[in-house]
């Protein structure tokens, strides 16, 4: 009845003082944002709503969900099994196989990110809604029902008229004034734990950030390792001009920045090379070629390449046919001929 009439503008209704309503809005939004938080991390670290419902199923039944390949995995499993199919002696056959095992290794640091997170992250994040703030509610609801217990009482002692009635009646207003500014202590005092959350969940923000970074960096490795295991192998050879799109060419794998611009040339066997390579593999002299890309030296035997230089490069009786021999100066070692635009 107490609310009813407060709703109806009827009765009167103590307000909480300021301090109490500030630390409630704050524990409020704490939680609405928690949420979020929360939620979107789990949508970014396991992206398949369907395989969150299920492990959030086993969760609740308490049990381990079962362990399957995750999508980098499964990639780098059928790029094994092609290179296989394939046969590991030919050259893509090789680096279908180089490449699958990086995605491995992948998955592998994308379970340890999603394991890492859900533990120092989204855990206390989920302890807070389903535990903490909980016994927030619960007491915010028993503070309540108290302020309208103290406003009834009240109310009828406004409407007391005779001596009788009004000492009951102020008696009545006394207990549950007590009770009220108890309750409304206990409330303070939980609500006021909030900022202290806000603390730890900064250190747990601070883990996810590490784990994050981790992560990042370990795939950063991975395929900084690919890509110079990639740097060895036949790579698709353009010719000078970039112009001719019948050129025959080599097959395979090419640096990034020349994928797109070869994406339009056919792959042809192994053996047939562009005329301007071709001079020089027949010739015993040497030719001056442009730097394409930075290339780093993977050993003591190869020579590390800035773009846009000018070295010498001539070919030697036996050598890989993706690589020349090149010239700065005094300092010369292989060079892939994939970074490489011949000069005439």
């Amino acid at each position: 009845l107490q609310f009813t009439e407060e709703k109806l503008g009827q009765a009167e209704k103590t307000e909480l003082d300021a301090h109490l309503e500030n630390l409630l809005s704050k524990a409020e939004c704490t939680k609405l944002w928690t949420e979020k938080i929360m939620k979107q991390t789990e949508v970014l670290l396991q992206p398949n709503p369907n395989a969150r419902i299920e492990e959030f199923v086993y969760e609740k039944l308490d049990r381990k969900a079962p362990s399957r390949m995750n999508n980098p995995e499964l990639l780098g499993q059928y790029m094994i099994d092609a290179g296989n199919e394939f046969g590991p002696g030919t050259a893509y056959g090789n680096a279908l196989i180089k490449c699958g095992e990086t995605q491995k290794r992948i998955g592998t640091a994308d379970r340890e990110l999603i394991q890492t997170s859900a533990i120092n992250f989204l855990t206390p994040l989920r302890n807070f809604i389903e535990g903490d703030y909980k016994t927030i509610t619960k007491e915010r609801k028993l503070l309540q029902n108290k302020r309208l217990d103290l406003d009834a009482a009240k109310t009828r002692l406004k409407k007391a008229k005779v001596a009788e009635a009004r000492a009951a009646s102020e008696q009545e207003v006394r207990i549950t004034q007590s009770e009220f500014d108890r309750q409304a202590e206990i409330t303070r005092l939980l609500l006021e734990g909030i900022s202290s959350t806000h603390a730890h969940h900064l250190r747990c923000l601070n883990d996810f950030v590490e784990a994050q970074m981790t992560y990042y960096a370990q795939c950063y490795q991975y395929m900084l390792d690919l890509q110079k295991q990639l740097g060895s192998f036949p790579s698709t050879f353009l010719s000078n001009n970039n112009q001719s799109s019948t050129t025959p060419v080599q097959s395979v794998s090419t640096p990034p920045v020349l994928a797109s611009a070869s994406a339009s040339l056919p792959s042809v066997s192994n053996s047939i090379i562009t005329s301007g390579l071709g001079e020089l593999k027949s010739s015993s002299g040497s030719r001056k070629a442009r730097v394409l890309y930075d290339y780093d030296a993977a050993n003591s035997s190869e020579l590390s390449l800035l773009a846009d230089e000018v070295i010498t490069v001539y070919s030697i009786p036996g050598m890989d046919s993706d690589w020349l021999m090149g010239e700065r100066g005094n300092q010369k070692g292989k060079v892939p001929i994939t970074y490489l635009e011949l000069l005439n």
